[in-house]
Parts: C-alpha cells; structure tokens; sequence
C-alpha cells in the first residue's frame, strides 16, 4: 500500500512542492517564482512565499491522478533558505519583512557577536557574520527599536511556512538555529544571546531534532485543499535537505553540491571544530554531527564561459584527460573554503585551447573539492568512503570519473537530489519510517556510480600535490 510525502522548499527567488511515495518514487511536483523588487536579496515579504505556496499546493493537489488516494498523504516538511530570519508579533504577524541571509547590512553586529561567542563558546559554533541570524536579529533591533519593543518571537524562514501549515510558530529544527546561536552540543541558548547581544530569551524558539512532528495540518487548509490533517514535521535549512536527498546521512558519507558553488556537507561521529572556521557542524537527529562548508568554486565559470557547445567539451575532455595543466576557475576574487583566502584569485595557463582549458577547469574544481575533504580528515580523523553527488555539476560523465579519480572513491550520482526531495525524506522519516537514516535508505535512488579510473589515479595524484605547491606559492596555503 503506497503513502505519500509532500515536501516544500522555499528558495531566494521561488519555491517548488513535490509528492513522493515511501519509496521516494516521484508521483507530482510545481514550482512557483515569487514576484520581486530590486531588494531581494535584503528584504522579502514572507506572505509572498505563502501566497505562491498555496497556490501551488492546492494546484498540484487538485491536478493529482485519480489512482492516487488522498487519504494516504501522511505528512509534509519544509527546507528554505539558512540565516533567514523574521520577527512575529504577539499574534504571530510579521513586524517586518523577512531579512535575508544574503543581505549585508549586519556586518558589523556579525563582527560583534562573533567576538562576544568566541569569548563564551570552546568547542560549538563561533563563525556569526552578516549572513548569521543572530547578527540580523541584532541589526533589527538597534535599527528599529519602535518595532523591536513589539517582538515576540524571533523565527526562521522555514518556520513561517511549518506556522502557517500547523499554527506552531515556536518550534524549530536544530539545523536552523545553528546561526542563531544555539548551542548544540548543550542543547540550550547560551546565556550570552540575552546578556550581552541583547536578544530576549524568551523570544527565541523551542529546538528539536530535525525530522520531529510539531503539528497537523490546518483544518481549514485541509478541508480546501481536500487531504487529511497530516502531520507537520518542522524543517530545515536548505542544504542539509539536499543532503538528505542525495543519501549521505550515515557517518562516512559525504555529499558534494555543485551548483554555482561548491557545498560539501556529510556526517561524522563526533562534531568537528574547524579553529579557523571554514567547518562549521550541524547535529544530526540521531545524535551524529553534520559538517559541512561551502566554497566560492563551483560551475558558474561554465555558464559564463564555457555554455556553448557543451557536450562537444565534455566529448573533447574525454580525451585530453589527465591535462597535467594547472587551473583553478574561480570566478570571484577570494575564497573561503577549503582556503580562507579573501585575496584569492583563479589562474590558468594563457596558451590553453577553449577544449583543454575546459578539460584542466574540471580538475582544478575537483582538486579543490579533494584539498576539503583533506581538511575534513584532519579534523575529524575520519575517513572518506564515498561522495554522493549532487547539483548541475553531476551531469558531466567526464567530471564524475575525474572527480572520483582524484578523491579515489565512489562516487554516486543521485536520481532525485533537490531541497524538495529532502524536505519529503524529512516528512516520512519519523511518520512512517522510525528514524531518518531508514527513510533515506528506502527512498533515494542512485542514478549512477563512477569507481575511481585506475590509469588516472596515479597522475591525478602528482597533478594534485603540483596544484597544492602552486597554492602554496600564491600564499593561499600554508
């Protein structure tokens, strides 16, 4: 007997639903773009993404195939975008419109309350900056005091849709809080958020293990939009989701991202403390850590440069693999994970054909994300066993052997690997599965698995110990 799954992603620039059934098989799914102003990367209407998302869910629904029956959709589970916050009123109306987590204006209280954690916190997270929640909540309330006085709670992008969805606004997931300051290897609020950042106690949120029920659907939603009053699981952010959805939530897997960044987030046993902060460690809701870190190098240089003609490249890299060259395509100037280089730059040779520079970029890019999962060995001294992949980036057959040759592991190329597809593992796995790591076993599916090539392996090796000397050089590493 089947049972389905919704799971909702609210995004910077639009939101997509998926249904799914336990064994994660793709029965509808809609997306919706928002409609947006020149400001919004700083500021956004959360009644905007509602809107669509209602609108969407109640379209796909209606549109579903009458083989499916309703009565068995069992619950639905948000992911959206980390650092987000909003502060609620008593009545639980916005005071204001969402600040992003891409919005700049808080560096300064970002700085402030970075030095005042890095006094209080010894092992926990300590890298609050102008994308961290806890830096914006600060901003808000030195720039709006009139409206400040009238907060009540201090809640997260995600955690406005799981409101409207159930009604319960105070509950939220331990991957959202991370930037808000929650400490999770206490599992409390620190003492320093009141006393010397200035934020109410009691207008942060209840924490608890990603995956938990907080709720049923809204009667009146679920009498117009014609399903039961299934449980609402609360969410997560966005990136943790899409890790759910390649596979990687066992310790030892690792899943690598590789959108117009590059994103690497897996699960180890024990939390992992990076002292310069380019890791920083979600926990798992099975008691295991998440690190993770994101990197300015990804697959933007191919939309910039490289978009025409792009199967005819990946057909010529074929053969003109291993390059022994050395390139690094980073677009903007800095990096920050796995170097923390504000004054980086990318190189490449100047006499490179289009074909080879191509071919020398993907191995730059998989040197890169090699040099993390190093990093990551020698804090957590634990061992890589394999990538689950995920992102534009994985459809290049020719950068999965070379990625997987370079790491010298498996890697899996994964069927459905969205923020949505997550939210919905989310859903089912403490619902109708009985813990988060059964749900991700029974409903991902992997499309593909490249083994490492083994007459690449070796030249892969020096190739990559010459790029770490090249870094080294450039004094982007020491």
């Amino acid at each position: 007997m089947r049972n389905y799954f919704f799971g909702l992603d609210v995004g910077t620039q639009g939101a997509r639903v998926v249904l799914v059934d336990q064994q994660g098989t793709l029965i509808a799914a809609d997306d919706r773009k928002f409609k947006l102003d020149d400001t919004f990367r700083e500021e956004q209407s959360p009644e905007i993404w509602w809107e669509a998302c209602a609108e969407m869910m109640q379209q796909l629904i209606q549109q579903l195939p009458s083989d499916i029956d309703k009565k068995k959709i069992k619950a639905i589970s948000v992911t959206s975008t980390s650092g987000t916050v909003i502060p609620l009123d008593a009545y639980n109306k916005p005071l204001h419109a969402a600040i992003m987590y891409s919005d700049p204006r808080s560096a300064e209280q970002g700085k402030r309350c970075k030095e005042i954690a890095g006094r209080h916190v010894k092992d926990g997270y300590t890298g609050f900056n102008a994308s961290s929640g806890i830096s914006k909540m600060s901003w808000f309330q030195e720039t709006y005091p009139e409206k400040a006085k009238d907060i009540a709670l201090w809640i997260h992008a995600s955690d406005y849709l799981v409101g409207k969805l159930s009604g319960n606004y105070r509950t939220t997931d331990y991957t959202n809080v991370l930037k808000s300051g929650y400490d999770l290897e206490q599992l409390a609020w620190p003492d320093y958020i009141s006393s010397e950042i200035g934020i109410d106690r009691s207008h942060l949120q209840d924490v608890v293990p990603s995956g938990t029920v907080v709720g049923k659907l809204d009667p009146v939603l679920a009498d117009t939009w014609g399903i039961p009053q299934l449980d609402v699981v609360v969410g997560m952010t966005d990136g943790c989701a899409t890790q759910m959805a390649s596979g990687a939530v066992k310790p030892g897997a690792w899943n690598t991202t590789i959108g117009t960044t590059l994103v690497i987030k897996g699960v180890t046993r024990k939390n992992v403390v990076d002292p310069l902060g380019r890791l920083y460690s979600h926990r798992h809701p099975e008691g295991y850590w998440m690190p993770g870190g994101a990197s300015n190098t990804g697959a933007d240089w191919i939309s910039i440069g490289f978009a025409d003609g792009l199967d005819a490249l990946n057909q010529a890299a074929e053969g003109l693999i291993p390059t022994g060259e050395l390139a690094w395509p980073l677009v903007q100037e800095g990096e920050r994970y796995p170097i923390m280089a504000p004054q980086a730059r990318g190189f490449a040779p100047s006499d490179l054909t289009r074909e080879k520079l191509y071919a020398a970029n993907l191995e730059g890019v998989a040197f890169i994300e090699k040099l993390a999962y190093e990093i990551i060995h020698e804090l957590s001294g634990e061992a890589l066993e394999a990538v689950y992949s995920a992102g534009g980036g994985s459809n290049s057959d020719v950068w999965l052997k070379i990625r997987a040759s370079v790491l010298q592991v498996p890697v899996y190329k994964c069927k459905e690997a969205s923020g949505a597809f997550g939210a919905a593992i989310m859903a089912a796995s403490n619902t109708y599965y009985s813990s988060l790591i059964e749900a991700a076993e029974a409903m991902t599916q992997i499309e593909k698995v490249v083994q490492p090539d083994g007459a690449l392996q070796e030249a892969y090796a020096s190739q990559y110990e010459n790029f770490k000397l090249k870094l080294i050089n450039l004094n982007y590493i020491a």
